[in-house]
């Protein structure tokens, strides 16, 4: 969403940090997927009234208000200072979510508010893959975005001490770097993204290992390396 809920905690961010025990209620106010996406733009873009709102996301101004009502009642957003004083502007009280994956299988409703920000975070993915396209088209972002812009499927085997080590780096090096470039004119807003996901494999006679797929693929993504293990086998 813009986004911002994340597991994993980051590091360097304010954060509302989500108990399904205490905040039960919180949870099934932010299970809806207009919600989060509201949320995720006065995140990242400042900011906003209901009609404001509306205009970005196609809703009506009447779903937008309701929706502000919704979230201002569980603290996720509060009113920012007017523009005038025909409607209010609304801001966002964090910038990130957070929350414990354990803690979150311990009920139907805490699972379903995982699943329903992991889907939003997918679809946001795709909205900001379309934004950067048009952007750099528009001649809105210059040419040196090009080359460090992108994505990256890569595959490894870790234990989940090394993928939980991962993620502390991860977001630690974003604080550090954020906080380097703060104040410098050339930044631009950079929606990062980021997985972990553990699948298993059965183990097949015959079939090559990951590693070895991606020593013959040279610099294809793991996902064409795969499918052409599969095609050799």
């Amino acid at each position: 969403m813009p986004d911002k809920i994340r597991s994993p905690q980051p590091s360097g961010y304010s954060s509302r940090d989500l108990d399904p025990g205490k905040d039960a209620a919180a949870l099934k106010a932010l299970t809806h997927p207009l919600r989060i996406r509201m949320l995720g733009m006065l995140r990242m873009e400042g900011p906003a009234t209901a009609s404001e709102l509306a205009a970005r996301t196609g809703e009506s101004s009447a779903s937008t208000s309701y929706h502000l009502r919704v979230l201002a009642k569980y603290a996720f957003i509060e009113e920012a200072a007017h523009r005038d004083g025909r409607e209010r502007r609304w801001q966002a009280v964090h910038e990130v979510t957070s929350w414990s994956n354990a803690a979150m299988t311990g009920s139907v409703e805490a699972r379903a508010f995982v699943d329903v920000s992991r889907r939003a975070q997918l679809d946001h993915l795709e909205r900001s893959l379309v934004r950067h396209q048009e952007d750099l088209a528009a001649g809105r972002l210059g040419d040196e975005w090009l080359e460090p812009s992108g994505f990256t499927d890569l595959v490894a085997r870790l234990t989940p001490e090394a993928v939980t080590e991962l993620w502390e780096t991860f977001n630690r090096a974003v604080a550090e770097l954020a906080a380097r470039d703060e104040g410098d004119p050339r930044a631009e807003q950079v929606v990062l993204f980021a997985a972990g996901l553990a699948v298993h494999v059965e183990s097949r006679a015959g079939k090559q290992t990951g590693n070895q797929a991606e020593d013959r693929a040279g610099n294809q993504t793991h996902a064409q390396a795969e499918d052409r293990a599969e095609d050799r086998s």
